[in-house]
């Protein structure tokens, strides 16, 4: 990508700073507060704005707020208008795409639209059966929400789309929580999707996030994997905790291959009565395959390590929420990632299998590799990498665009 044409009213232009235009020549889509030179005083926040070289020639489209730290998100490199053809014509890309992933054929839960990576910054779509789920990240999307939500009803055929914009990155916009019914009609309650042959109920108000992780699809594929190869080698079922569980998901998946038996663990109880609805959708007593503990996840962990009679496990999985925001919670947040892995391995069986994950965006693979490391040292355990997981295909990284890539994980054998 090239700087285009040099523009005469230079006052019009965000200008960055000298030999600061290389990211947003190549494509990146950020442009931080430290590499802007000027910013036109009538420019408004959540208005679109053109962006320059210093010297005034044009690089690129997007829109401003002042009160973020990345004061500028771009949308296009061709001098285009963003008007109500940009965002349909961008949907409908988005929307397409998910159509030439093989996996998608066998689930109806699915992320449409995952912001910078699909050149739509600060906008999630995730389509559950006939329901959108939308989030505005940033203030641009947010003024816009209503027009895309309407575009998003007639692409899709969707009954409705509910608003679940709750993410700290609001604000770092300026903005507070937003949520609701946005377009068409709301649902009657949870409502239910299959994924590979089960099923799940889905809380599209008031679940985490947007209800459920499709995310991690192809992981609890991989994960039943190993269950069911557990099965066949040991000649019974696995012992499974799925710990920061949820709405059980990895259980049931555990279960459909042969787990004998599963303890969800999360601090929610309605998330553990969900994962109830769940195991019974998919023929499973909760009373007798699986059960729910209510909690922290390390202090119960913690329990067990201490208690000779305590449980432990043939397989863990740890998929927790994102434990870093921010830099300055960086080392705060290694050492929980490290102390409940550690956890996880001293409950192990020997030849037992770990599935750990982190969805925090600013700790990359290598981080997270090292961490459980330090973890499997302290516990004095000889571990084995066998897999490592990202997020499922209909969450894409664009190339220029690293930092969309927030989901890693290990699947590790204890020998």
């Amino acid at each position: 990508m090239t700087g285009g044409a040099v523009i005469k009213n230079m006052g019009t232009l965000v200008r960055l700073k000298p030999n600061r235009d290389k990211p947003v020549r190549q494509g990146h889509p950020w442009i931080f507060s430290g590499a802007i030179e000027y910013i036109p005083t009538a420019a408004a926040d959540g208005d679109i704005v053109d962006v320059g070289t210093a010297d005034g020639r044009w690089l690129a489209r997007g829109y401003l707020n002042r009160r973020s730290q990345i004061q500028v998100r771009l949308l296009t490199w061709v001098q285009e208008p963003i008007d109500e053809s940009f965002w349909r014509n961008h949907l409908a890309a988005a929307i397409a795409a998910r159509t030439a992933i093989p996996e998608m054929d066998s689930t109806n839960a699915l992320r449409l639209v995952n912001a910078e990576n699909d050149g739509l910054p600060g906008l999630t779509v995730d389509r559950f059966a006939d329901y959108l789920v939308l989030q505005a990240g940033t203030l641009a999307i947010d003024k816009r929400k209503q027009i895309l939500a309407d575009l998003l009803l007639e692409l899709t055929g969707a009954k409705g789309v509910i608003e679940r914009s709750e993410m700290a990155l609001r604000r770092q916009e300026g903005l507070g929580p937003a949520g609701g019914l946005l377009a068409g009609a709301g649902p009657p309650g949870p409502i239910e999707i299959t994924e590979s042959g089960l099923r799940f109920a889905v809380d599209l108000e008031h679940g985490q996030k947007t209800g459920f992780y499709t995310d991690q699809r192809q992981n609890r594929h991989r994960f039943a994997a190993y269950c069911r190869a557990y099965a066949s080698e040991a000649g019974r079922g696995p012992r499974v905790l799925n710990a920061f569980a949820y709405t059980g998901a990895f259980g049931v998946y555990a279960l459909s291959a042969g787990a004998a038996h599963v303890i969800n663990i999360d601090s929610s109880v309605e998330a553990l009565e969900l994962a109830e609805t769940n195991l019974r959708l998919n023929g499973y007593d909760p009373d007798s395959a699986a059960e729910g503990v209510a909690g922290d996840v390390f202090d119960i962990l913690r329990d067990w390590r201490e208690t000779a009679s305590g449980p432990r496990f043939d397989m863990i999985v740890l998929d927790p929420p994102k434990f870093v925001q921010s830099q300055q919670h960086m080392e705060r947040a290694l050492r929980g990632y490290k102390d409940i892995n550690l956890l996880a391995l001293q409950l192990l069986n020997p030849g037992g299998v770990l599935a750990t994950f982190s969805c925090s965006g600013l700790v990359d693979a290598a981080l997270f590799q090292k961490v459980v490391f330090g973890a499997a040292v302290d516990a004095g355990r000889t571990v084995q990498i066998l897999e490592w997981l990202r997020q499922s295909a209909d969450h894409p990284v664009a190339i220029t665009f690293p930092e969309g890539e927030y989901l890693k994980g290990l699947i590790c054998r204890v020998l």
